[in-house]
């Protein structure tokens, strides 16, 4: 198995697997926790009425449903995720919602058979971090969508401009062994954090007028310690030390995490910054190199 279909199993996995279930079950919460990096996101991406849009790692389907409503009956919106646990409750959501303009596809945008210039916009929050061969990805992205179709990504900058998911780990260091630190071109959550990297990517898929603007804004990971320690046990770079370890572990990490957060308590609960890139660029009308 080549590299990066061994890093697309893994992927696969995690993201059907009980470690990821509370993505589905704290759904209402993750949106709270993530909705100034939507609203910024979606301001960015501006979808129009009437517009055929793609929406990569749709995830839950929060996404999906704010620019299904932007783009009205007469457009269409196509999520995508690797993940059946989410995109399960997406379709529940959407039917809930009677929003019949949007659809949603289990599958790797990185290798999709999408119908050729199909898509005016496409969008994601989160969702191309993990990609094993980014520049294949993004030109296999780049084929489905139209000549001088818009591209717009929320992805995180580098971990030391994250410590709403990176400053609690080390409360768990003494419990946990960390992984070694990843390389430059390995896929992760914060593998978009360098611009010159993002640049390189989306030329070499053939986008164009590729601009990074930085997005700085709190997290709010809880109304008071024991609820941001509770939070951290499920997402963020803690999350994944803690994952397959046993109960005692987890319940003396739960008690670090609250130790490291009770300084942080304010009064609008415990809130760390977040420093996001909003990427935006358009789809190049020459072919996409292969």
């Amino acid at each position: 198995m080549s590299d990066t279909a061994s890093i697309g199993t893994l992927q696969r996995a995690y993201w059907n697997s009980e470690a990821t279930r509370r993505w589905v079950t704290e759904q209402a919460r993750i949106d709270r926790l993530f909705a100034g990096v939507t609203e910024a996101a979606l301001a960015a991406a501006a979808p129009r009425p009437g517009e055929s849009v793609l929406d990569i790692g749709c995830g839950t389907g929060t996404t999906l449903l704010r620019l299904a409503e932007a783009i009205g009956s007469g457009g269409r919106v196509l999520g995508i995720d690797i993940s059946e646990q989410q995109l399960a409750l997406a379709r529940q959501r959407i039917a809930a919602a009677g929003a019949t303009q949007a659809q949603v596809v289990l599958d790797d945008a990185a290798a999709h058979d999408f119908p050729p210039a199909s898509f005016d916009l496409a969008f994601t929050r989160f969702g191309v971090m993990f990609f094993a061969d980014p520049v294949a990805a993004f030109g296999n992205l780049r084929r489905a969508m139209k000549p001088g179709g818009r591209l717009t990504l929320a992805v995180f900058r580098p971990g030391p401009e994250n410590p709403w998911a990176t400053a609690s780990t080390a409360a768990i260091r003494h419990l946990v062994t960390p992984p070694a630190p990843l390389g430059p071109e390995e896929p992760g959550q914060f593998s978009w954090g360098d611009p010159a990297r993002v640049r390189r990517i989306l030329d070499g898929a053939g986008f164009r007028e590729v601009v990074l603007t930085p997005l700085d804004l709190p997290i709010t990971l809880g109304a008071d310690a024991a609820e941001a320690a509770e939070f951290a046990m499920f997402i963020g770079q803690g999350a994944r030390l803690l994952h397959g370890v046993p109960d005692t572990t987890r319940e003396a990490a739960r008690a670090a995490f609250e130790a490291f957060f009770k300084p942080h308590e304010g009064p609008g609960g415990v809130s760390l910054p977040a420093g996001l890139w909003l990427v935006s660029a358009l789809s190049s009308a020459a072919p996409c190199p292969e």
